[in-house]
């Protein structure tokens, strides 16, 4: 049977233009625009109508799954847990990334990510889940057991973005080893003497398995259709390495050349939404901002507040960094199309009727006031 709903009197932000008028969701997919005042639907109010967002990069599954050192959430709980938040967002597409690759401060190991890509697709086969998810394997190339790791996870059907990273000392995001210092030190609760053993290791695991792993990891990726990333590229090597080997998305670079010399090579460089909304980086590292002035900014990820996307979004076009649409394009079409997800991400006949109202207030963040995947309502 068919079904149809109409909403009217919204502010649709298009791909290029924000129209003030209705539009028509038939079979969940979006079967006309009009612009102009109508009497006919739900009235929005004057609410801003936007694509339903997609996130590529989230970290934030893990921290419902083990909300305190040593506990562990039932996974189907702290799944849907965490999908009622993305989709209360505005995401109505997320990439839930899953580490592989073990070093002794993580808490989490092998197994618990392979439940957790099994829990995912459960849920998603079960109906369970709000937004649609899938899987990105965030791959630490200089842990030893990372191919392991890969091995054991990677038949996911799920699976569609794998990152490359190595987050050893002295490098790439943590060039400055001060920096790294104030960031892990406290975390991981060491002295110095222990601290400095601590990064010794890591720095001699890097130069052992970092190469050979990264690029054994990008092999089995082309060989199964996933998309691979680059992640904290820092200089011109970086970014060569990552061409060599397939990258086609760079992710968190932490310079200014990184960024441009990504950019220029076709890349889609993705920095993170939390970057926009404070000002800048929290290690340091290049800000958000200054890569959307000079035009290499394509994508934004909450990464680990999944508000903070639409958030960054609405600041970008209230401050005057971009105009609405090209906003909405960092956090939805862009990344949607980074993805090979060409059935979503903009609001255009035919598309995916992911949609989100947002009520916008000067000097307040957006409230996304209702949330639609495919017409039908899920938050």
């Amino acid at each position: 049977m068919m079904t149809e709903q109409t909403f009217r009197n919204a502010a649709i932000v298009l791909d290029r233009e924000v129209v003030h008028g209705s539009l028509l969701v038939r079979d969940g997919r979006i079967a006309d625009i009009a612009a102009g005042p109508s009497t006919v639907g739900e009235d929005l109010g004057g609410e801003f109508l936007v694509p339903g967002l997609v996130e590529l990069h989230t970290d934030h599954l893990e921290g419902h799954y083990l909300p305190r050192p040593k506990v562990r959430w039932n996974m189907m709980a702290a799944l849907q847990a965490h999908d009622a938040q993305i989709a209360a967002s505005g995401i109505t597409t997320v990439f839930d990334a899953l580490r592989v690759g073990m070093d002794e401060d993580a808490q989490l190991g092998s197994d618990d990510m392979r439940a957790m890509a099994d829990t995912i697709a459960e849920a998603s086969a079960g109906g369970r889940l709000r937004a649609e998810h899938f899987i990105h394997l965030r791959c630490e190339v200089s842990a030893p057991d990372v191919l392991d790791g890969f091995d054991s996870i990677v038949g996911s059907p799920l699976i569609r973005l794998a990152s490359l990273m190595d987050h050893a000392p002295g490098q790439r995001q943590f060039v400055d080893l001060d920096t790294y210092r104030t960031y892990y030190q406290r975390k991981m609760k060491m002295d110095d003497v222990e601290f400095d053993a601590f990064c010794r290791r890591r720095i001699a695991q890097s130069e052992a398995h970092a190469e050979p792993n990264r690029r054994a990891i990008a092999a089995r990726c082309r060989a199964d259709g996933i998309a691979v990333a680059s992640h904290d590229d820092a200089t011109a090597a970086h970014v060569r390495e990552g061409l060599e080997i397939g990258v086609t998305l760079a992710e968190f670079p932490t310079t200014l050349e990184a960024a441009g010399l990504s950019h220029e090579a076709g890349l889609k460089v993705l920095m993170g939404a939390p970057n926009i909304v404070r000002g800048g980086s929290h290690s340091g590292n290049v800000s958000a901002a200054d890569l959307l002035a000079n035009g290499t900014l394509d994508i934004l990820s909450s990464d680990y507040v999944p508000f903070s996307l639409i958030q960054s979004a609405f600041h970008l076009a209230e401050s005057g960094a971009a105009d609405l649409p090209g906003a909405i394009r960092l956090v939805a079409g862009n990344p949607a199309e980074a993805a090979g997800l060409d059935d979503r991400g903009v609001i255009a006949e035919g598309r995916r009727a992911d949609l989100v109202r947002v009520r916008k207030a000067d000097g307040l963040p957006p409230l996304v006031s209702a949330v639609w995947r495919e017409g039908r309502r899920v938050a």
